[in-house]
């Protein structure tokens, strides 16, 4: 199966659902991270250095990456953005579109969101100039990755055990973010925490929360945990 994962800024997706991407890919999917911008400008990073790490955390989860180059802190909704999105999603087909859960303190994240969302109905159009066939991506599932505090009421929890080690070690390897601001090292904490809690929800280690607006459907209950 072919799965997208749209974070804003390359770290997103490590930070919110890193363990389930490397669970996807280790199970056989073919898992590609989109990401909206190079995440530049920050305290301690510069582009070329951020490229370096998002790349070594893409082959620490075993999956691939592309960046579509919007403006960091600058991501629009708009029909620029869109297109960017659809023409990316005609040209890969994914099955499944991960982004990121539309209630944030980030316009950013806010923004991907909304773009995401409206870049699965233009991919699907035929009368239109974008490159690759018309495409409707059959899923889109949402990740938590906010600014918020806000304690996430899941759709589905993703059991993550095996590979929550594996998501840390891919968040770490973002050294400019995670270990040189000293500020931010508490946010591996936080997220192990946080995965912790929610693992304990489904009788695991750890978990990760995902919501979904359109409803999953089921042809077995066997993977029910």
């Amino acid at each position: 199966m072919k799965i997208t994962v749209v974070g804003p800024h390359p770290d997103d997706q490590e930070l919110g659902m890193g363990g389930t991407i490397a669970s996807l890919a280790a199970e056989g999917h073919q898992v590609m991270l989109l990401d909206m911008t190079n995440g530049e400008p920050t305290p301690c990073g510069d582009p070329e250095t951020r490229a370096v790490e998002a790349d070594k955390a893409a082959k620490i989860l075993g999956v691939s990456r592309f960046c579509i180059g919007l403006k960091n802190r600058f991501i629009e909704h708009n029909l620029e953005s869109r297109h960017a999105v659809a023409g990316f999603i005609r040209q890969e087909q994914p099955e499944i579109l991960f982004l990121p859960y539309p209630e944030d303190a980030h316009p950013d994240h806010v923004a991907t969101s909304r773009i995401v969302e409206d870049a699965r109905f233009d991919a699907k159009l035929t009368k239109i100039d974008l490159p690759g066939s018309p495409w409707h991506v059959p899923r889109l599932i949402y990740y938590f990755c906010t600014h918020l505090k806000i304690v996430p009421q899941p759709s589905f929890i993703f059991d993550t055990s095996r590979f929550h080690e594996r998501k840390i070690e891919s968040i770490l390897a973002y050294v400019s973010q995670f270990v040189a601001r000293e500020q931010n090292r508490k946010i591996v904490d936080w997220i192990t925490a946080g995965n912790s809690y929610m693992g304990s929800r489904i009788g695991s280690e750890y978990g990760e929360p995902f919501h979904v607006k359109e409803p999953l459907g089921l042809r077995t209950l066997n993977q029910l945990i």
